[in-house]
């Protein structure tokens, strides 16, 4: 913890309280300050009441500003740029205001402070007309003509009494110690490199990185819905997987409801003699169940694939879900196609071959880019529900 001045409330090495001179004003200034600036470190409202020899801070909420009866005096006028306020330069002696309300705060609690304190609804309003920027570069303005609280106080006082002496100085003293606190951020702040963008998934499922031969990756046609019964959910008719890192493959056609249309077929790029040899149901189940093994992890591109076995009781407890992987870090992705044009790999060469062998194909070279870019030693996973957790 630093040491710090309890006038400026700056690091005692940073205080700049004897640089700050005393301003001996004839327009009394009344600060009314919103509880959220009080302890700002760069609150330029304190600067302003240590150096004038007349002026008083109240701060609080809204509220509790309201409900007490401010020591508002006569010809008092706010320092507010509402859209009719006249230019404080260009009043007359006798328009002169005599009290000058300041509020401090952002434009934003400014603006409320105004809505729900009655007492600043009756007075005139003054604006002032800067020719420059305000040198508050520690703070974010609004734009570029705004000014800090301090800088706009002297800026007021300078149009109502120009011969008053110390008020260049207390402008001085501001500037010092803005620069003073950019020398130091610029001392003690750690050089921002732009981070590269990622390529690939921060974490992956431990199971994805294990023995490629625990791997299977398998894709699924569903029956069309003109080929089912009316509220009979879709069931598979043709299902490929192969397991990862051998040559070992699964490929089988089973015996839809009704024959499949012309359309249907060519969407699988399959012909009505691919299901001579189609197999029942339960005959499936069986022969999946002999290719799989119990250690196995299922891999899909989406979860619709999976869904196709549950519906004829052929699914596996262990599975991933490429897309959901992949969609933690490639948003709006919609296909395979575009995923591996995103990731800079060509799509493998099925020609010839069903739809289900080329997504299954596609869906290998996802899974062999994400092994071969995250090391063993980066990858986090966690079991679920008797599902791998999607990450």
């Amino acid at each position: 913890m630093r040491e710090r001045c309890y006038r400026c409330y700056r690091p005692q090495s940073l205080c700049f309280c004897e640089a700050i001179p005393q301003v001996d004003n004839r327009t009394h200034v009344l600060m009314l300050q919103h509880v959220g600036e009080r302890s700002h470190a760069f609150n330029t409202a304190r600067i302003v009441c240590q150096a004038l020899c007349r002026c008083d801070l109240i701060a609080g909420h809204n509220r509790q500003i309201g409900e007490q009866l401010l020591p508002i005096k006569e010809r008092a006028g706010l320092l507010y740029p509402s859209a009719h306020a006249p230019v404080l330069a260009e009043l007359s002696a006798e328009q002169r205001p005599q009290q000058l309300v300041v509020i401090d705060g952002t434009w934003h609690q400014a603006k409320t402070i105004v809505r729900d304190v009655p007492q600043l609804q009756t007075l005139p309003c003054y604006r002032l007309s800067p020719s420059s920027p305000g040198q508050y570069r520690i703070r974010r303005e609004p734009n570029a003509q705004s000014l800090s609280t301090l800088e706009a106080t002297v800026a007021a006082l300078r149009e109502l009494e120009p011969e008053t002496e110390g008020l260049d100085q207390l402008l001085a003293a501001f500037a010092s110690m803005v620069e003073t606190q950019l020398g130091q951020l610029a001392e003690h702040s750690v050089v921002r490199r732009r981070r590269p963008r990622q390529t690939g998934p921060k974490y992956l499922p431990f199971s994805l990185l294990q023995e490629a031969e625990r791997l299977v990756v398998a894709y699924g046609e569903a029956t069309p819905p003109v080929a089912r019964s009316t509220g009979t959910p879709p069931r598979p008719v043709n299902w490929v997987a192969q397991r990862l890192g051998t040559e070992e493959r699964f490929e089988c056609t089973l015996r839809p409801e009704s024959p499949l249309s012309a359309k249907a077929l060519e969407h699988m790029r399959l012909t009505a003699d691919d299901f001579e040899m189609s197999v029942s149901e339960e005959q499936f189940r069986q022969d999946w169940q002999q290719f799989l093994r119990r250690s196995d992890v299922l891999v899909v591109y989406h979860q619709r694939t999976t869904q196709l076995l549950q519906q004829i009781g052929a699914g596996l407890s262990k599975y991933l879900v490429l897309k959901s992987i992949f969609g933690n870090w490639r948003s709006g992705v919609r296909s395979m196609e575009q995923l591996l044009a995103m990731e800079g790999l060509a799509i493998p060469d099925t020609r010839g071959k069903s739809r289900a062998v080329e997504r299954v194909a596609m869906a290998v070279k996802l899974v062999e880019h994400l092994r071969e870019s995250n090391p063993m030693g980066d990858s986090n996973g966690a079991v679920a529900n008797g599902k791998f957790a999607e990450v």
